[in-house]
């Protein structure tokens, strides 16, 4: 196993953006994107795969028809209408959508098309119920300034999100609507060579270009990056999907690279081999031979009703189990393949016998595929519906591990891999909408376009930093933070300190997030109805945090049942010189022994039973004069 060296592969990634658009309302009909748990109907369909115009299928859409999965949909009628149930043809393109995808191409230096064109891009996992999404090319051409370096763009578009995946339970795949329709960006650019790191600076520019706008949407889900990798002498592009943070995306690209570069390894070594292929000739049922194998796994698929069949590879030992960089395996990339059939995985002669598969059971196989020294052998155990897709699709793979990096869709995984999704869509996939005529931009708009350009991500921080005195560090944050809206409407509201109102709400709910505890919870009435308490005096500023988390922790809805269930009360001046008269009469022989240094403990003492009833710097400010009394003494 050799050492992963990125500068040495040649690395090449194109990112493509998709950005949620703060409209309030959907891109062809008026309903609000507003996300729920609870749902008022649902209905189901099955999507299949047809022919483009060309007369040809495309091989995304076909893998997916395969899986033979049932969708299920829960709507809310206050998120959608029957334009997303697919049962009424789509409204007029959303105005505020169209000028905003305007602006933010003005913004990159892209050439704006006079007519838009709205078109089909097939998409049957069932994220979509009409079995495509609408997209329109806006423009193309342009570029984004980085670290002084001009990285092109290829395309923007604006195009409809998907519905919102809510999970598999076997052969039902479920969805939400809530999200389905919302109107995103679809920025693309040109590839550039570069580290993980670099990549990482070019997302994080175009976001914050993005965000200069302020009509962006923010927080997880919001922003999503696909990523196109490739590596010298690889013969492919992969695209992966769904990376949502950009720590994980420097994450991914190195992974990405690694594992690409390890199959270029891998087909080197193929290439030297005298492997020459497999085909359907090559696949054996060996179901009735297996019934005595004692493995559990093999036990559960018979008892299932489940064919197993085994696959003889020739001059092909070692290379399932061969690892050019750790974690880097043919047998893992075929593994996860067979996974999104719904299958459990599959075993490979280089890691048996395991499984509770012994030595007598690799005998049978062996005899009966007739398997000489250097060859290799698979096994797969799946219903009759799946098997024979799964294994056109494990052979096709196997023939393609002497060519390189064949040419996918991988998904991201949070701990920052890749596995395998679907394969690359072809130009089939593309075809006209049928249902909206050609869209003719004015020459107003256009200028409009122009006249609204946003100011520069540091100008716009310069001024966020002045207008309310904060420091660069916090000015960044709130500007980079979903609520930056919402400061801005609690400074105007009330005359609590800006600086406090920012730590709040970048600081304070983000740590209660790392918690584990749920920011979605807490709206925005209630955060602003917070502010005003404290204003008025009626809470302090230790109380907030409490507040929060006992609503974010799901035991309260509204600021009023928070402070009833946390007890929270401000202590009037004689009864908090009491307390903390209390508190130091107790711990006279500390103060005797510690002097000042008491203050640490006995500040802990009095926070643990006035927190969120009295302002920490007065409780502060009274046990550092009793503690000086008693000195004094």
């Amino acid at each position: 196993m050799s050492e992963f060296i990125i500068e040495n592969v040649g690395l090449k990634v194109g990112l493509e953006i998709h950005q949620q658009l703060a409209t309030n309302k959907k891109l062809f009909c008026n309903c609000k994107p507003i996300e729920s748990d609870e749902y008022t109907s649902k209905f189901q369909r099955k999507l299949r795969a047809v022919k483009s115009e060309l007369g040809k299928y495309d091989p995304a859409a076909l893998f997916e028809k395969s899986k033979s999965k049932t969708i299920m949909y829960y709507a809310n009628p206050q998120s959608s209408c029957l334009v997303e149930k697919d049962e009424e043809p789509p409204h007029d393109l959303d105005k505020d959508a169209r000028i905003l995808a305007l602006i933010i191409a003005s913004s990159l230096k892209s050439n704006i098309f006079p007519e838009l064109y709205p078109m089909r891009k097939t998409v049957i996992d069932g994220s979509n119920t009409t079995g495509f999404q609408r997209t329109i090319l806006i423009s193309q051409g342009g570029y984004i300034e980085v670290n002084g370096d001009k990285i092109g763009v290829q395309s923007i578009c604006l195009e409809e999100d998907a519905a919102k995946l809510l999970g598999d339970k076997g052969t039902i795949r479920e969805y939400s609507l809530d999200r389905l329709g919302v109107p995103l960006v679809e920025i693309a650019l040109d590839p550039v060579e570069g580290k993980p790191v670099e990549i990482k600076k070019i997302a994080l520019s175009l976001g914050k270009l993005l965000r200069s706008t302020k009509k962006v949407t923010r927080g997880i889900g919001s922003i999503r990056q696909d990523v196109n990798v490739s590596v010298k002498d690889g013969g492919a592009v992969v695209e992966v999907k769904g990376v949502q943070q950009l720590d994980q995306l420097e994450k991914i690209v190195e992974f990405e690279a690694k594992r690409q570069y390890g199959l270029v390894k891998i087909a080197k070594k193929l290439q030297d081999s005298n492997f020459l292929g497999i085909s359907k000739d090559n696949v054996y049922e060996i179901t009735n031979n297996w019934k005595n194998c004692p493995s559990k796994i093999i036990q559960k698929a018979l008892k299932d009703n489940s064919i197993i069949k085994a696959i003889k590879i020739q001059n092909f030992v070692g290379m399932f189990g061969y690892s050019p960089y750790e974690g880097i395996r043919l047998g893992k990339e075929i593994g996860q393949l067979v996974k999104f059939y719904g299958i459990g995985g599959v075993f490979h002669s280089d890691e048996l016998p395991n499984y509770g598969i012994e030595e007598e059971d690799i005998i049978i196989v062996k005899k009966v595929l007739d398997i000489k020294e250097n060859d290799a052998f698979l096994i797969i155990a799946a219903p009759s519906s799946k098997i024979g897709f799964a294994i056109d699709s494990i052979i096709n793979r196997i023939n393609q591990a002497s060519s390189g990096v064949p040419a996918e869709t991988r998904l991201a995984t949070p701990n920052g891999d890749t596995v395998f999704l679907r394969p690359r869509p072809g130009a089939s996939r593309m075809y006209p909408e049928t249902d909206i005529p050609p869209i003719t931009l004015s020459k107003n708009e256009l200028e409009y376009a122009e006249k609204n350009i946003p100011k520069p991500w540091n100008e716009s921080l310069e001024e966020i930093r002045k207008k309310y005195g904060l420091n660069e560090q916090l000015a960044e944050q709130i500007f980079d933070s979903p609520y930056i809206d919402l400061f801005e409407k609690i400074v105007k509201k009330t005359s609590v300190n800006s600086t406090f109102i920012a730590s709040v709400l970048c600081s304070s709910i983000t740590r209660l997030e790392r918690d584990g505890l749920n920011s979605k919870l807490l709206k925005n009435e209630e955060i602003t109805k917070a502010f005003e308490l404290l204003e008025n005096g009626k809470i302090t500023k230790e109380s907030i945090d409490i507040i929060f988390e006992n609503i974010m922790g799901e035991k309260s809805n509204t600021i009023e049942q928070a402070l009833k269930n946390t007890k929270i009360e401000t202590v009037d001046e004689i009864k908090l010189e009491k307390i903390i008269g209390k508190i130091i009469d107790e711990n006279k022989g500390l103060i005797q022994n510690q002097k000042e240094r008491a203050m640490g403990p006995l500040m802990g003492i009095a926070m643990k039973e006035l927190r969120g009833k009295a302002p920490g710097e007065i409780i502060n400010n009274l046990l550092l004069k009793n503690i000086k009394k008693i000195l004094e003494n």
